[in-house]
């Protein structure tokens, strides 16, 4: 070969939309492309973008094999370049046509590097330090950089992971994935979004929780709409007070993935006082008698899929009438700073329905979320207010139980709000 490399350009098309959305599967049909070619693998990213989309490199020896696919097209762009002839590039391109089971596919070969254009100039190389390997040494072994992207147009949010798919279903509202990373440990994502991880759960499931409850301590009964990980009832349940908790979860997947890869969250669905409902929360509120409980909890995805519904006028003033005179209403509200819009709306639909000086917003930091800074709702029916609360009980309490992030001074704390969050409340256009 009278060149440096060659270097493949190749197409696939009528891929396995599901194939290509797969990061686990790419990554391993490419290490595996390269070591059938006879290539030496050295190193593996790969990036799998939400909602669909995967982008990485396996680093070999002798260059390297590149990939970035569209499933909504069932296509992949791959780049195949090897140096030297010890390696042929075909024999990957072979391999990875049927791993994705591609209906066809087009190429272009390179050669680069053409030796007849070039002049070795060796004395230039003296100064560098030889690194290549010694006769019998083994080669380094082979690193694993595989990550998981939730993005839109504006902002991602990336964390590596091992590579290990714990878990991955689709219901008939979404798809469901249990991902193992390493910074946060085993991830719950509902079509692509982040929805909790074993390391910053805590957060949420503790400020959506003992806010309300410490501020009206007479609840009895609650309801949680959504919450399938099981967070949300397994803090409610740490109070005796409550007789009664009822979950109301659409996607028993949902249930059933975080009992096997998140147990921590997921330790309460066997509790006495739970009743667990695999039903639509929207149904379920509909039919629900007036006057029934002391707390709402509205544990929802974001304002997309299964959980769209919830996000509506009609859908609040149910829950309203399905509260008791003095009872609260608590939600997550988004981000005020990823998702102003939807922010403004939710809390205008609240005042509407409530009142609105009966409506408060409180934020708490979860690194997982976008921007990492997220909002809460309290709505009140009635008398109940935020800031009235026993913070005595509320620092006893936090000190028995363990909690992580939930305190007296948390609880105050979170009320204070930035400027620009003030601002959007108040209706200015200033953001």
């Amino acid at each position: 070969m009278n060149a440096l490399g060659r270097h493949i350009l190749v197409e696939f098309y009528e891929c396995s939309p599901e194939l290509m959305n797969d990061v686990v599967h790419i990554e391993n049909s490419m290490v595996a492309a390269a070591e059938t070619a006879g290539a030496t693998v050295i190193n593996s990213t790969f990036h799998h973008f939400s909602p669909y989309g995967v982008s990485g490199v396996v680093v070999i020896q002798e260059s390297h094999l590149a990939i970035h696919t569209w499933p909504e097209y069932g296509y992949a762009a791959v780049d195949l370049f090897t140096c030297g002839d010890s390696v042929d590039p075909w024999v990957s391109y072979t391999f990875l046509k049927e791993a994705f089971e591609a209906g066809h596919g087009s190429s272009m070969e390179l050669r680069r590097g053409q030796l007849n254009l070039m002049k070795r100039n060796d004395f230039n190389l003296e100064g560098l330090r030889d690194v290549s390997p010694k006769p019998n040494e083994k080669i380094g072994t082979i690193t694993r950089d595989v990550w998981f992207t939730e993005r839109d147009e504006n902002i991602a949010l990336s964390l590596k992971h091992t590579g290990d798919q714990l878990y991955k279903k689709e219901s008939p509202y979404q798809r469901v994935e249990v991902i193992e990373t390493l910074a946060y440990g085993n991830m719950l994502t509902l079509d692509g979004m982040v929805m909790c991880t074993q390391k910053d759960e805590y957060v949420y499931h503790e400020m959506i929780t003992h806010i309300p409850l410490f501020s009206n301590p007479k609840t009895k009964r609650a309801l949680v709409i959504g919450g399938g990980d099981g967070g949300t009832v397994r803090e409610l349940l740490r109070h005796e007070q409550l007789e009664e908790v009822t979950l109301v979860e659409i996607d028993e997947l949902v249930i059933e993935a975080c009992k096997l890869h998140l147990p921590e969250t997921a330790v309460a669905f066997d509790n006495p006082r739970l009743n667990l409902l695999v039903e639509d929360g929207i149904n379920y509120i509909k039919a629900c008698e007036d006057g029934r409980y002391d707390l709402i909890i509205v544990d929802s995805a974001d304002p997309v899929g299964p959980g769209e519904g919830l996000f509506t006028a009609e859908f609040y003033k149910e829950v309203y009438r399905c509260l008791t005179p003095d009872g609260v209403m608590v939600t997550q509200s988004e981000s005020p700073r990823f998702n102003s819009e939807v922010f403004v709306e939710i809390y205008d639909t609240y005042k509407q329905i409530f009142g609105s000086n009966k409506v408060h917003c409180y934020l708490a930091a979860i690194p997982t979320y976008p921007t990492g800074t997220w909002s809460f709702s309290f709505s009140s029916k009635g008398e109940a207010h935020p800031l009235k609360f026993d913070q005595e009980r509320a620092a006893a309490f936090s000190k028995e139980q363990g909690l992580k992030y939930y305190n007296e001074e948390m609880h105050t704390a979170a009320f204070a709000l930035p400027n620009f969050v003030k601002d959007l409340l108040n209706g200015s256009s200033e953001q």
